[in-house]
């Protein structure tokens, strides 16, 4: 087979052999970089920084190219469940809400939790089909965290415009890898601190959707505050008066250091691009399926994926870890996941470990 090196040169030169980016991805050099200078910058000028706005704006612009949607339509936030809570918030009451089983948590549990709203779940294979004329809005993962599975993403957005309801698609096992269009979706939400490569704290959310509706049309911005507001010299005492034109509206007030890192961490996919970590990620998966295959091992079918995840090797985590590579165990299946800055030796050498009969070897 063709040999893949890593992608993202001097950026990465982690200790371990890390196939764990389901998890959390690795912090380019770049990154880091900027976060330490930014908290010896901290020292003098506060934990604002001299410039609080600018790497947000600039992350903001750098995920709309790579989702491909205007930056007008991008809030920036802290973490999944809030925004679900907020997508949430937005539904009237008697709502239902259709999601896959098993989805993860952070997406579906605020929408289970939220009085007045019925939650239905169905395999995600039946997603599209269990669309129905009373369903309000369909939440699902475009990448399930614990298989890898992909969703049929043509197939939920059509089912949903079939029946008037509205699409809330988690991309935080997808964006920077999957390509994908934020627009396609009424509401998009993406932890990016797995598959881009930012610090935790860096959450994106979007408004799309059929016609690009217009910014009155939104939900109302129910977590607003001052950074949220037209006039940002105007806006820190009392009701915001004004909200922002654009999905700055829904800003929650950002972590500082964290967006500092997603600056350099976005323009460091955007130089590689979606398309090209894409062919690089799923073909080191595949040979690692390959791999499994001959070893007798059958992982979970995630067609395309990144993710491979398989029954049988749970009890090989601890052993792994100590030869220093590192994957995760999720409901049972060793999970691991492939991405810019592995490299065929990396797949090469979880399979030696794993052995020639599913056992770990050394």
């Amino acid at each position: 087979m063709q040999r893949h090196a890593p992608l993202g040169g001097p950026d990465f030169t982690p200790e371990t052999t890390y196939l764990n980016t389901a998890a959390s991805g690795l912090l380019p050099r770049r990154s880091a970089d900027a976060m330490r200078a930014a908290l010896e910058e901290s020292a003098s000028y506060g934990t604002m920084g001299r410039d609080y706005f600018g790497p947000s704006a600039a992350s903001r612009a750098a995920f709309a190219r790579l989702l491909d949607i205007p930056e007008e339509r991008v809030a920036l936030g802290s973490s999944v469940a809030v925004q679900s809570a907020f997508v949430a918030a937005s539904l009237p009451p008697g709502s239902e809400v259709l999601a896959p089983e098993g989805d993860f948590s952070s997406l579906v549990n605020p929408l289970a939790v939220r009085p007045g709203i019925t939650l239905r779940t169905v395999p995600l294979e039946a997603l599209a089909e269990e669309v129905r004329p009373g369903t309000a809005l369909v939440a699902f993962s475009a990448v399930q965290s614990l298989d890898g599975k992909i969703a049929d993403l043509a197939a939920v957005r059509e089912a949903a415009r079939a029946h008037g309801a509205r699409t809330y698609l988690d991309a935080t096992q997808a964006a920077g890898w999957l390509p994908l269009r934020a627009a396609d979706y009424d509401f998009l939400v993406c932890g990016a601190f797995k598959w881009l490569l930012c610090p935790r704290g860096t959450t994106f959310m979007t408004f799309g959707g059929d016609g690009a509706p217009d910014v009155e049309s939104w939900p109302r911005p129910l977590h607003a505050g001052w950074v949220a507001a037209e006039d940002l010299n105007d806006a820190n005492f009392g009701p915001v008066r004004r909200p922002a034109g654009t999905a700055r509206r829904f800003d929650e007030p950002h972590a500082h250091y964290s967006y500092i890192g997603a600056e350099r961490s976005l323009a460091l996919l955007e130089e590689l691009g979606v398309a090209a970590v894409h062919a690089h990620n799923t073909a080191l998966a595949e040979h690692y399926r390959a791999g499994l295959a001959a070893r007798g091992l059958a992982p979970r079918p995630a067609p395309g994926s990144a993710i491979v995840s398989a029954p049988g090797l749970a009890d090989a985590e601890g052993r792994l870890a100590e030869a220093g590579v590192r994957v995760s165990v999720r409901g049972g299946l060793l999970r691991a996941a492939f991405h810019l800055y592995n490299s065929t030796d990396d797949v090469d050498r979880l399979l030696d470990l794993i052995g020639p009969g599913g056992g770990t070897s050394g």
